[in-house]
């Protein structure tokens, strides 16, 4: 799931981001608000972490001109300002979620979880399709029938992950790069058949079915 990081402590925006990685997220940062108002309008992010203090453009400014933009990506404030009215206002601006600093890790992990479950109707518990069930907090992957868990590299987690959080769709290489991969990354199609080459020979040749000239499928058998 890709993630934008909007934060403009050097030293947070760092250890911050450095975490979420670890926990399976294509991260992309904006030190400013100018910066993350574009990003958010130009990227097709799952979830953002805002700050409200931010240089040029206050944060709810930004997450203001998202909403009556139309953008509805999932926003988790997180800030200093944690006073109940200053939540108030967040809420009102069109944030989904509030966390207030300092704050543990493992908790902001939690909560966007519950953002992304809830964008997709989800059932609390492990993610379960197509036979599998993933495990976020241990990257790894469990084959319903045999009980067999496999580990996973990260960006097969990211992978499979955005293919189970979608099942029955087809997904077209350009959405799997733009929610897999970071700005940054190189979005070679050739390595995104790679990874799913690997996927399929860990659980099998009908777990990620091809549509010619239109994507993949996660469990729907090659067509």
């Amino acid at each position: 799931m890709r993630l934008l990081l909007v934060e403009d402590d050097a030293l947070l925006n760092s250890r911050l981001r450095s975490d979420l990685e670890r926990a399976g997220f294509a991260v992309d940062v904006a030190k400013n608000g100018v910066d993350a108002e574009f990003m958010g309008e130009s990227e097709p992010y799952d979830v953002v972490i805002l700050d409200l203090g931010l240089p040029n453009r206050s944060g709810l400014d930004v997450l203001r001109h998202w909403r009556a933009a139309g953008n509805s990506v999932p926003v988790l404030i997180l800030t200093a300002r944690d006073a109940w009215h200053e939540k108030v206002d967040g809420f009102k601006a069109g944030a989904d979620d509030y966390l207030g600093k300092p704050f543990h890790v493992a908790e902001l992990l939690a909560r966007l979880q519950a953002l992304l479950r809830r964008g997709v109707a989800r059932p609390p518990g492990l993610l379960q399709a197509a036979g599998l069930e993933l495990d976020e907090d241990t990257q790894t992957a469990r084959l319903l029938t045999t009980g067999e868990t496999f580990e996973l590299t990260g960006t097969e987690f990211r992978l499979l992950r955005y293919f189970m959080r979608h099942p029955g769709q087809v997904l077209s290489k350009s959405r799997l790069a733009e929610h897999v991969y970071d700005f940054d990354a190189e979005r070679d199609s050739n390595v995104l058949e790679v990874y799913i080459n690997r996927l399929r020979r860990k659980f099998g040749r009908d777990l990620i079915a091809t549509r010619r000239g239109q994507g993949y499928i996660l469990g729907a058998g090659e067509g």
